[in-house]
């Protein structure tokens, strides 16, 4: 794939996903936006891919939410596919959250604004020492409704939920691990030794489990979708049983099918 703001990369099972904007401390355009829902959605349908990682370009900036210089009435200027930012940015949330494989947030460096979202809703966030978390709505005329108020309340409680996006405070490394937003913390030297020794556990890891256990965990939460995706999870392994087969099978011979032996 040709991308013009993001990096993707595919190597032994790993399918890298790096927002390429270092210069805008990796603050999205609805090009990146865009990009971005190709390739988690190429990671998605290729099936030698068992785990994606989601970072930044460079060593300051994981990401920094939108671009504020494109921000226009009612958006963002420059839409891509006749999508403003703001909807592509909840169809990323969503493929990181939906997509059947775990999702690492490699946090480099800031994770502010939209970019603290991405990292809230991946499965997994592992930062660097010299990571700094927090939200940006409120000082930018800005909101997240959805998943990034949802899972950060998951994650952290409602209370420091209110307070992370109420007061638009900084955080550490150390202190978003203590609050329980991220899963580890590395010397900043060390964080793609850390996440490359995290991709190597969950590749040894049954990926149907893991896919189902990822649907189990949103469906309590995820209504009607979140439903929906445990059970098409289902549905999947149901396709692949002899069962399954003598209703296609019967179907093509013009007869009636025998579940009798399957009770």
């Amino acid at each position: 794939m040709d991308f013009q703001e993001v990096i993707y990369a595919k190597k032994e099972g790993v399918a890298r996903i790096t927002i390429n904007r270092p210069e805008k401390y990796n603050a999205c355009t609805p090009v990146t936006v865009f990009e971005l829902t190709q390739a988690l959605t190429d990671a998605w349908v290729d099936n030698t891919i068992g785990v994606v990682v989601f970072t930044g370009a460079g060593d300051k900036a994981f990401c920094t939410g939108g671009d504020q210089s494109i921000r226009d009435q009612g958006g963002y200027s420059g839409t891509v596919a006749a999508l403003p930012l703001e909807v592509g940015w909840q169809q990323v949330s969503g493929l990181i959250r939906n997509i059947p494989k775990p999702v690492i947030a490699r946090v480099n460096g800031f994770a502010i604004g939209g970019g603290h979202v991405f990292h809230v809703v991946c499965d997994l966030s592992i930062a660097s020492d010299k990571a700094q978390f927090g939200q940006a709505g409120p000082k930018v005329g800005s909101f997240d409704p959805g998943y990034g108020t949802g899972e950060l309340v998951r994650a952290v409680g409602t209370k420091k939920a209110k307070e992370i996006w109420f007061l638009c405070r900084r955080y550490t490394a150390q202190q978003a691990l203590e609050m329980g937003l991220v899963n580890a913390v590395v010397p900043h030297e060390q964080l793609d030794e850390e996440v490359e020794k995290w991709c190597g556990e969950l590749l040894e890891k049954s990926p149907t489990a893991l896919k189902m256990l990822k649907y189990a965990f949103h469906a309590e939460t995820d209504g009607v979708q979140g439903v929906t995706n445990l059970g098409v999870g289902g549905l999947s392994l149901f396709y692949d049983t002899e069962e399954s087969a003598e209703g296609s099978k019967a179907f093509m011979e013009k007869r009636k099918p025998n579940f009798a032996k399957y009770r």
